[in-house]
């Protein structure tokens, strides 16, 4: 028997501690290297981390629900059992006879390892052996269910890794290989060491809470006409993150309404012509391109402010951040690049990242290292809505329904189709003209789609 402990790593967000949603193991299950094994809670992200070797599981320490800290032992393996069983099959043959005045030998002690990989996280990795790809394991799974061979898609990683969008940049080459990127290409993720992270944000003085103490209580209610549910995980983060935003930032928002006429029709033209290679093209993609174009112009609004130095960090990237509804609350993952890429390419990277959002397969990189963020609402209904900022991101802009309403064309009223645009800033930053002038932009953009390959 070689027991190894299995600590719960830093997955990346520099978090001191996570949540166990869910194991995916039970005692004494034989596993393989890279099976999912447990599920984490860490600020708005369940990640799934995987096994880092093959082995049966000897112990699980913490149960569903705990809360631990980073470091912390939270299983031991078993690793001298291979996934295929054959150290069972040799611990079932009979044993031999002690000899006379023989010792029995100690039991064997776990050993200490250093905490596990996070999978499906992106971290700096040594180069990759002759032959070997190097690429998260959530990124191998997607390749073999897409059916790429990683060998022939060129990684943009550090020492060559394959990232999620390699994999999808490939996928829209149509499984040609993609070019290999400039040696003078500026990383996106690359940000000034200034940058403010959300999790080293100052400490923000809670909000008064009602007293739910047991002698403060109103009285119960009938039995069975009330449940209690826990307020933990991705529902507990969003609240710390809404408060933390809504009690730092000064909000002001900006509403315009805008005539998307042409708009709707471009889209119906795009999505018919792309429908049959499954791509599904929405509105989001176009909203994103009209947001670059307006953040060029009014770049304060794709900054942050550390507040530790006194200094705004301008960004001179667009990593968007799309606010994603799903079964476990509100996730923001993160589209980089946005500047570089064709509608089409935003589609079907929009497509793939969602999708992973709302099956809670998302990575914890794809959370990470946006500059401004959309919440795009419109299918749901709600003619408008103040967004609260992503903190610490300066801006958001909220996008809502389409809907039929009369305006004056060419000396007549006619019905055309209109959506309402509100912007909400951090007016400690920006003025009310900057929301003002950044959703004119988008106006000009969307109005006349034309405009996007002018100013995007």
């Amino acid at each position: 028997m070689a027991l190894k402990e299995f600590k719960l790593p830093d997955i990346g967000e520099g978090v001191a501690e996570g949540e166990i949603v869910s194991w995916k193991v039970a005692v004494g299950d034989t596993v393989e290297e890279e099976q999912d094994f447990v599920e984490v809670m860490t600020d708005k992200a369940t990640v799934t981390i995987t096994m880092p070797w093959p082995g049966v599981i000897h112990e699980l320490k913490v149960n569903d629900g705990d809360v631990v800290p980073v470091e912390t032992v939270i299983a031991v393996i078993d690793t001298a059992v291979g996934a295929s069983g054959a150290g069972r099959e040799e611990a079932s043959q009979p044993e031999a006879q002690p000899e006379p005045e023989t010792q029995p030998e100690p039991e064997a002690q776990p050993e200490p390892v250093a905490a596990a990989p996070a999978a499906r996280i992106a971290a700096a990795t040594p180069p990759a052996s002759p032959g070997r790809v190097l690429a998260a394991p959530g990124t191998r799974r997607r390749a073999r269910e897409a059916g790429v061979d990683l060998s022939i898609v060129s990684g943009t990683g550090p020492n060559g890794r394959v990232t999620n969008e390699d994999l999808a940049q490939h996928l829209v080459n149509g499984g040609r290989q993609a070019p290999v990127a400039s040696p003078t290409t500026v990383s996106p993720t690359t940000v000034s060491p200034t940058t403010v992270s959300p999790t080293t944000a100052l400490p923000l003085t809670a909000a008064p809470m009602h007293d739910f103490s047991p002698g403060s209580v109103a009285p119960p209610a009938v039995a069975g006409l009330e449940e209690r549910v826990p307020f933990r995980g991705v529902r507990k983060k969003i609240s710390e993150a809404m408060t933390q935003s809504k009690f730092t930032a000064t909000h002001f928002t900006v509403v315009e309404d805008v005539d998307v006429t042409d708009l709707v029709a471009l889209r119906d033209e795009i999505k018919s012509a792309y429908a049959d290679m499954g791509i599904k093209v929405t509105y989001t993609p176009f909203l994103m391109k009209a947001v670059v174009a307006g953040l060029r112009e009014q770049p304060w609004l794709n900054s942050t402010l550390d507040e530790t130095t006194q200094e705004v960090v301008l960004k001179r990237y667009y990593n968007l951040g799309i606010a994603t509804d799903t079964d476990n609350g509100l996730i923001v993952p993160v589209i980089r690049d946005v500047d570089r890429k064709s509608i089409v390419q935003l589609s079907v990277e929009l497509q793939e990242l969602v999708q992973r959002t709302r099956e809670g397969k998302v990575q914890t990189e794809d959370l990470q290292g946006g500059t401004f963020t959309i919440t795009n609402a419109g299918s749901l209904g709600g003619l408008m809505a103040t967004p609260i900022i992503n903190f610490p991101e300066v801006a958001i802009l909220g996008a809502h329904k389409i809907h039929d309403a009369p305006r004056v064309v060419d000396g007549e009223i006619r019905v055309r189709k209109v959506m309402y645009l509100s912007c909400s800033i951090d007016h400690r930053i920006v003025d009310g003209a900057a929301g003002v002038r950044f959703l004119n932009v988008l106006a000009r953009c969307l109005s006349d789609p034309r405009n996007l390959l002018l100013e995007a």
